[in-house]
C-alpha cells in the first residue's frame, strides 16, 4: 500500500530506473502519466529534478535532495503500514541486516541470538551482500542497518560506528605461523595463499601492500566466498587472508585452524560501519539492535 503522494512515488521510480518508459512499465501507468506528474513536481518546487538525455534521464542536485526525502518517506510509510496492520504500535519487531561476509560468518548473528534472548519476538532477515550493495540497501532504505567495510568517508548514510579491523593470515594447526602472536607480508608471500577476488577491499589493500614491500604473491586460490577458502586451510592447502572479527579467540584445535595478526599499515585504511539511513527514524527494534552491533564492534566491547 502507498501512503506517499503519487508524484512523489512516481519521482522515486523514475529515479531508480533513469527513464520515464521503464519507471511507467513497474508502475502499471502509461508513460504519459509519469512523465506528468514529474512535470507537476518540478513546477510545484520550482527547480528541474532530472537532467533529460536522449536515452535517460539523471538526477539535478536538487534531484538527489529530493531522493533522500523519498526513499526516507519510503521506508517509513513501510514501516508504518506494518504497524498499523500487525497492531504493534510503535515497536516494529522486524529487522532487516544487510551485510558482507566477514560480518555474516559471525559477528552479526551472534548478535542477533544474543538480542533474541531478551527480545524473542524479534525477527531478523540477514542479507549477505558485497559491502558496496549492503550500504546501496540502507541507502535506499531497502535494509535498515548495514554492517559492511569502507575505505572512504561515507555522505549517502549515517555512520553509526566506524571502526579499523585488523587483518589475520588463517593457518592450519602446526603450520610454521600457527602461534605466532603477529607475522609480516614478506612471510605471508612465502607460502600459497587463498585470496579473494581482485575489487574486493582487502585484495585492493593486500595487492597495495605487496607492491610497496615489492614482494610477489602466490595465489593458490581465488575465490569469492569465505567457505572454501577455510576449507582449503583446513585441508593444508596454503594460508588465507581475513578479517578479525573476533575470530582471535576462537579454540584452533576444535576449527581446524589458527589465526595469526597480520601486521601492516595498509589495512588501516579499511574501517568496519554500522549504517543506518539518513535522517531516517529507525523502529525501536532496529535502533536498540543496531546499540548492540556498536558495542561489539567497538574496541572497548567484546569482539565475540
Amino acid at each position: 500500500m502507498q501512503l506517499m503522494p503519487v508524484s512523489l512515488a512516481y519521482f522515486l521510480e523514475v529515479a531508480r530506473t533513469g527513464a520515464v518508459t521503464e519507471a511507467a512499465q513497474n508502475l502499471r501507468v502509461a508513460p504519459s502519466a509519469v512523465s506528468r506528474q514529474i512535470a507537476k513536481l518540478e513546477s510545484g518546487i520550482g527547480v528541474a529534478l532530472f537532467v533529460r538525455h536522449p536515452r535517460g534521464m539523471t538526477l539535478t542536485d536538487a534531484g538527489s535532495r529530493l531522493l533522500a526525502h523519498a526513499r526516507r518517506s519510503e521506508a517509513e510509510s513501510s514501516a508504518l503500514v506494518t504497524e498499523l496492520r500487525t497492531g504493534s504500535g510503535a515497536e516494529v519487531r522486524n529487522v532487516t541486516v544487510a551485510c558482507s561476509e566477514g560480518f555474516a560468518r559471525r559477528l552479526v548473528p551472534h548478535a542477533m541470538a544474543v538480542f533474541r534472548q531478551d527480545h524473542p519476538d524479534v525477527t531478523f532477515r540477514l542479507d549477505r551482500v558485497p559491502h558496496q550493495e549492503a550500504t546501496r540497501r540502507v541507502a535506499e532504505g531497502v535494509a535498515d542497518i548495514a554492517v559492511t567495510y569502507a575505505m572512504a568517508p561515507r555522505h549517502d548514510v549515517r555512520v553509526e560506528c566506524s571502526v579499523v579491523v585488523p587483518m589475520a593470515a588463517v593457518v592450519p594447526p602446526g603450520h610454521p605461523l600457527a602461534g605466532r602472536e603477529r607475522a609480516g607480508l614478506a612471510e605471508l608471500c612465502e607460502y600459497p595463499l587463498a585470496l579473494p577476488p581482485a575489487g574486493t577491499t582487502h585484495r585492493d589493500l593486500f595487492d597495495i601492500g605487496v607492491h610497496m614491500e615489492g614482494l610477489t604473491a602466490r595465489p593458490a586460490l581465488v575465490c569469492d566466498a569465505l567457505a572454501p577458502k577455510y576449507e582449503f586451510v583446513r585441508s593444508r592447502g596454503g594460508i588465507a587472508l581475513v578479517g578479525d572479527l573476533g575470530d582471535l579467540r576462537s579454540d584452533p584445535v576444535a576449527e581446524g585452524f589458527a589465526y595469526v595478526r597480520l601486521d601492516h599499515p595498509v589495512f588501516r585504511h579499511r574501517e568496519a560501519q554500522v549504517q543506518t539511513m539518513l535522517g531516517r527514524r529507525l523502529p525501536w527494534a532496529a535502533t536498540q539492535f543496531t546499540t548492540l552491533l556498536v558495542s561489539l564492534l567497538h574496541p572497548s566491547g567484546p569482539q565475540d
